[in-house]
């Protein structure tokens, strides 16, 4: 239930922040009346320059980016924590392999297992929050304002519902196994408890890493999006400046992804 208070109080902020950015755009276009005033309110959202119209083709490609975006987020935090937990087995069966700890001869060393986990908090951070700042980055530079807008349009709609997603399906695979232990459809042992711990495992980064996490990300997304569109809308003219800022964002965040791709479940890359 908290979760999904959470996500509720993201989309508001986020669809406040996105009505921020329709303003901005009237107000670094100047957009005035008939009679020669700045247009305010309600006028703002009717006025044909601030209109965000799907049919065109640049705007169409920052919506289906912007569709996107909470689906790879959310492949990145998964298999960060997959990655995570595997160096951390690792590290517990190097422990467990001379026999010492089972026998009760010697304790466990829980500092290398805590470092490992700090660290690779931090280092897997990396290419989510690259991805979180840059796109808007590179939508904005690369394409338009318009297509911006629609892009964080779509974080909204997409990142809200799998958010949404993703906290009830963990939730629910890991409340099943607490059910199934609790003596019912075989209790423990049971071939549907087996069923029910590999559902718990993918439900735990579900509910508790990729959901919560998707939230920030869908106002990070518009508040970058907010603070760089005077920038966006001053240098429309200059495809120069604009694609230079646009293809550095672009090939900083593409290494990235790359060699978050390449990383393995090692206590060296620990």
């Amino acid at each position: 239930v908290t979760k999904g208070f959470a996500i509720g109080s993201a989309v508001i902020a986020a669809v406040a922040l996105f009505a921020s950015y329709i303003e901005t755009i009237a107000g670094q276009l100047k957009l005035k009346d008939e009679a020669g005033v700045l247009l305010k309110g309600d006028a703002i959202f009717r006025a044909a320059e601030t209109q965000i119209n799907v049919a065109d083709v640049k705007t169409f490609i920052g919506l289906l980016i912007g569709g996107s975006i909470a689906f790879m987020f959310s492949a990145l935090a998964i298999r960060a924590v997959g990655r995570s937990a595997g160096v951390v087995v690792q590290e517990v069966r190097k422990q467990f392999k001379d026999g010492g700890i089972m026998a009760g001869t010697k304790k466990p060393d829980y500092g290398p297992v805590i470092d490992i986990c700090t660290a690779a908090s931090l280092r897997e951070l990396t290419t989510p929050a690259l991805l979180a700042v840059l796109t808007p980055v590179i939508i904005g530079f690369g394409i338009n304002y318009f297509a911006l807008g629609a892009f964080l349009a779509a974080v909204i709609l997409t990142g809200q519902l799998m958010a949404n997603y993703l906290s009830n399906a963990g939730g629910a695979w890991d409340n099943s196994k607490k059910y199934i232990e609790d003596g019912h459809h075989g209790g423990k042992g049971s071939d549907p408890h087996k069923a029910a711990v590999i559902g718990d495992t993918v439900g735990d980064p579900f509910k508790d890493t990729a959901g919560p996490a998707l939230n920030p990300l869908i106002k990070v997304m518009n508040l970058v999006s907010l603070l760089i569109l005077p920038a966006v809308i001053n240098l429309r003219d200059n495809d120069g400046a604009r694609y230079a800022i646009a293809g550095v964002s672009l090939a900083v965040l593409l290494i990235s992804i790359y060699r978050s791709s390449k990383k393995t479940a090692s206590l060296k890359a620990a």
